[in-house]
């Protein structure tokens, strides 16, 4: 039996990309996932390939969406997940004085608030019964400062401030809580995104981990023994 078979668990921007391996890794694991992301159509494609899924759309920037959302998995899950991995995220590059306060906000909503927001909504079913587990997914740039990045060094920063504070709260309660912080990794996020290394040149997807290196990060969190608790886990390319 696999260590998490049984299990219900949250993955937010799971349509694609680092979340969407994740759902699958889990789906695989016998866990009953739960895909939250904004285009339905997509979503539903992504559930099709995971048993006994649920696809709930979901818009992580508004409240009143995330509170249906959480709502309705409360419904589904009869309670609060076992697990949440909040994963979802934008990326643009863009020096201060270019990034619109549009783009700013955007940023700042879908990286930093809405991973509040699921933790809001769960976190207290998961306190009284003394049991789950929250995933942060992070990046390298929630702890090292890159030009162009003004919006989303804040949120990822801000993103692990909250990790923080959350396993400082958390810590004797039975729940657990992991920051995965990757260096860059090969998704859909930088196909609208060039950037260059001090030399000028584009940089290269060859240097960038594989989203599978990062779902195998959370799978190796979530199937630590109920005593041990991963803080924090770095990825980067060898």
């Amino acid at each position: 039996m696999a260590p998490l078979d049984g299990r219900t668990a949250v993955v937010t921007g799971a349509s694609r990309g680092i979340g969407a391996g994740i759902a699958e890794a889990l789906g695989s694991q016998g866990v009953r996932v739960v895909l939250i992301a904004r285009t339905e159509a997509k979503l539903e494609e992504r559930a099709a390939r995971i048993k006994g899924s649920i696809p709930v759309t979901c818009d992580v920037t508004d409240p009143k969406s995330v509170e249906r959302a959480t709502k309705r998995i409360a419904t589904e899950l009869n309670g609060a997940p076992d697990i949440l991995v909040n994963n979802a995220g934008i990326y643009s590059v863009a020096v201060a004085e270019e990034t619109t306060a549009e783009s700013f906000i955007e940023t700042i909503n879908t990286n930093l608030v809405g991973p509040f927001l699921f933790v809001r909504a769960f976190l207290g079913e998961m306190k009284k019964r003394k049991a789950g587990h929250i995933v942060t997914i992070g990046s390298v740039a929630d702890r090292t400062i890159y030009t162009g990045n003004a919006a989303y060094s804040a949120a990822k920063f801000g993103l692990r401030g909250i990790h923080e504070v959350l396993r400082a709260e958390l810590r004797g309660t039975g729940v657990r809580t992991s920051l995965i912080s990757p260096a860059s990794t090969d998704t859909e996020i930088w196909n609208s995104v060039t950037v260059t290394d001090p030399a000028g040149k584009p940089h290269s997807k060859r240097l960038m981990l594989d989203p599978h290196d990062v779902v195998r990060a959370v799978l190796f969190a979530l199937t630590q023994p109920e005593r041990v608790n991963v803080d924090e886990l770095r990825l980067s390319h060898s």
